[in-house]
């Protein structure tokens, strides 16, 4: 890269910087490091989430998914857009979850079931996300060596060191900086500006990209592809192996499933104001998010094209001729697209790219090392201490969780090797905890005869056939032996003797199934009162003043229930969620007709092409233009609004996370955990009276 583009990428970052250690004198107690105070507007959040989803892990494992497929999955994920949408409007488990007031999922398992689930599950989570987060570092530290042209190797005396360990060092010390100064209030406010910063560049590229590149380039480079595997037309993937049309039906299900349940960021869903700006911030992430798409896109099909279309082959044989110098397969193939792209760029456009792949770098990865570190202290170390700490002490231990999360992440990078899609293995990871956890959060938040039995059955169960679907698939070229002598006439044996013939996706699906179905089962068969969700959820007689927002209008039926709008939306939010209901559900019936459409008379390729060119690239630049000045208004708006609130801020220390149980509160019997012997619970009053449930 060249001296403007270094300019280009380290100006902002110490903006960044100073903003960074400016908030830190805001921060004063667990709320504001936890929580960001729950001072966020919606505009800001939303900002500081899209940010957090430009994470270079993210971008490197699209790339990698779309080099195989194009834009044929996109199609088949229209499927999804009800559900979705559903999911965003109602505002279904996140605004339940922000009337809890929990700052972490596993908080809300001890207010809802018990304190040994609360540690079982924090425990399974916090496992599952930090080895999932291990392979983070690697992947975005070879993407800038490789991105930026960096030698693969320096020379310290006769020690030969690997670049990216140099860049991952590098990277980790400033997302701590970004996150040990302030915690989640540092953080939100950091990916905001950077988020702000990132929509301008996000234009420019695009337009950058549409000067470089013809759509006929486009369009014949990805025409090129085998019967079978087409990368535009979604009804010719019939020998698409890893992404087809089962890995989308089953992530239909996982869409419902998983809500909220994977707590990578985790601090986002209780920082807004109030529950009513948390699920307006989700609803506006669809318009903010416009522009990212189609950038992200653009820079897929063009890199494709520059290695496939013969007008570019120039640039292709230097891409190549870096790609054979990488000795393992699996990076070789996950860096293909990022060398491409490098190759692809003009000056100072090159920069922005950077710039933006740094900001959501630090975005995403301070964001997970917040959501680790603060999983372990609250979930698992909390719960056992028997004195509470101070406010102080308490923020160190965080800090220091923090800390120990980016040194395992540094190191199991440096020495893990990878061997499949980077996807793939975020679905291994990911079930560890998330085969049970779906289940158990929306019969929290919506079910009260939802029982601590029926939780314990549905994790132990979610999450055991997950694990297990993951040691046989690495063990099963050992094992297929065994399994052959014992039934040898077995065609599932016979026939898949190199690999495990149900992969993880499948499994997943099993999981979710069997999870939710004795979670039922056992809750009904085990609730011997119906859990207090009003208190839960700080309704009624329970109501917290700061929690509440402005009523327009009297609650009643009416066809803006149905699509989520309730008392609590002023005029400009029944709009705002009218015109995402009516754009998205727009393009669902476009895709059930054009579906009926090519069952009966398919499409020629050209028609497809057309397609993708308004629908992903021409119709959401143009909304992209309007909604990137309508989100720069907005994040600046929420963050002025921000400092004011913080200057009459007045914090909470017992506003820490932990669950104290009074005497007025009436919880179902199976609150209790029975974890104390019978003489020490004798002379102490019972929040939670009944009697206890022994799967506790």
């Amino acid at each position: 890269m060249s001296w403007i583009d270094w300019a280009i990428v380290f100006i902002p970052l110490v903006i960044i910087g100073i903003i960074a250690f400016r908030t830190q004198k805001h921060v004063t107690s667990v709320a504001e490091f936890m929580a960001g105070g729950r001072l966020g507007g919606r505009y800001l959040v939303c900002n500081a989430k899209g940010e957090m989803g430009m994470a270079v892990i993210s971008m490197v494992a699209l790339y990698e998914l779309s080099y195989e497929v194009g834009f044929t999955i996109s199609w088949w994920n229209m499927m999804t857009i009800p559900l979705g949408l559903f999911i965003a409007l109602t505002g279904y488990v996140c605004y339940r979850y922000r009337e809890t007031r929990a700052m972490t999922l596993a908080q809300f398992f001890e207010i809802r079931y018990s304190k040994r689930f609360r540690l079982f599950a924090g425990f399974l989570c916090f496992m599952s996300g930090l080895i999932n987060y291990g392979i983070f570092p690697a992947v975005s530290a070879r993407f800038f060596v490789y991105f930026c042209g960096l030698p693969q190797n320096v020379y310290f005396f006769s020690y030969s060191i690997p670049m990216f360990a140099i860049i991952m060092a590098i990277y980790l010390t400033l997302a701590l900086i970004m996150t040990l100064t302030g915690g989640q209030l540092t953080v939100m406010i950091t990916d905001c500006v950077e988020g702000l910063l990132a929509l301008i560049m996000f234009i420019v590229i695009i337009v950058a990209l549409l000067v470089m590149f013809d759509w006929s380039q486009i369009q014949e480079a990805m025409s090129n592809t085998p019967a079978g595997k087409s990368m535009l037309n979604p009804f010719d993937i019939a020998k698409a192996k890893d992404f087809n049309i089962w890995y989308v039906l089953i992530g239909v299900m996982g869409t419902v499933y998983g809500v909220m349940a994977w707590q990578g960021g985790h601090a986002f869903n209780s920082c807004s104001k109030n529950a009513h700006e948390a699920k307006m911030g989700a609803i506006l992430g669809t318009w903010r998010n416009t522009s990212k798409s189609v950038m992200v896109t653009l820079l897929v099909v063009c890199a494709i094209t520059l290695l496939k279309h013969p007008d570019f082959a120039s640039q292709a044989t230097q891409v190549q001729e870096v790609l054979n110098k990488i000795a393992d397969p699996q990076i070789q193939n996950q860096m293909r697209m990022p060398v491409a792209i490098s190759y692809m760029l003009p000056i100072a456009v090159k920069g922005m790219l950077c710039s933006i792949m740094l900001f959501g770098l630090l975005a995403c990865d301070s964001s997970y090392l917040h959501s680790w570190g603060s999983i372990f202290i609250q979930d698992i170390i909390l719960p056992l201490k028997k004195k509470k700490l101070d406010p102080k002490q308490h923020i160190n231990l965080l800090r220091w969780a923090i800390i120990g999360v980016a040194v395992f992440g540094f190191f199991f990078s440096l020495l893990f090797r990878q061997t499949e899609y980077i996807l793939m293995f975020f679905a291994l990871t990911g079930a560890i905890f998330l085969g049970g956890a779906g289940s158990v959060i929306a019969g929290g938040l919506y079910w009260k005869k939802g029982t601590t039995a029926g939780a314990w059955a549905a994790m132990i169960s979610g999450s055991g056939l997950a694990v297990g679907a993951i040691i046989i698939q690495q063990c099963w070229k050992p094992i297929h032996p065994w399994l052959l002598k014992l039934f040898p006439n077995t065609p599932f044996i016979l026939d898949n003797a190199a690999k495990f013939p149900i992969n993880g996706q499948v499994m997943f699906f099993w999981a979710m199934v069997t999870s939710l179905v004795l979670y039922v089962i056992v809750s009904l068969l085990t609730c011997k009162q119906d859990f207090n969700m009003e208190r839960m959820l700080h309704r009624g007689q329970y109501a917290i003043a700061d929690d509440k927002v402005k009523i327009e209008f009297e609650k009643r039926w009416s066809w803006s229930s149905i699509i989520g709008i309730d008392e609590h939306f002023t005029k400009a939010d029944k709009a705002i969620s009218a015109s995402i209901f009516s754009w998205t559900m727009f393009w669902w019936i476009v895709f059930v007709v054009v579906t009926l459409w090519n069952l009966f008379s398919p499409w020629p390729l050209n028609w497809w092409a057309a397609y993708w060119h308004y629908y992903a690239i021409i119709i959401p630049l143009v909304i992209g233009i309007v909604t990137t000045v309508w989100f720069l208004w907005g994040g600046i708006h929420d963050l002025h609004e921000l400092y004011v609130d913080l200057k009459t801020y007045k914090s909470d220390a017992s506003d820490d996370g932990t669950v104290e149980l009074n005497s007025e509160q009436v919880f179902p019997d199976n609150y209790i955990d029975f974890v104390e012997s019978e003489n020490e619970n004798i002379n102490k009053p019972k929040p939670f009276p009944g009697k206890p449930s022994r799967m506790d």
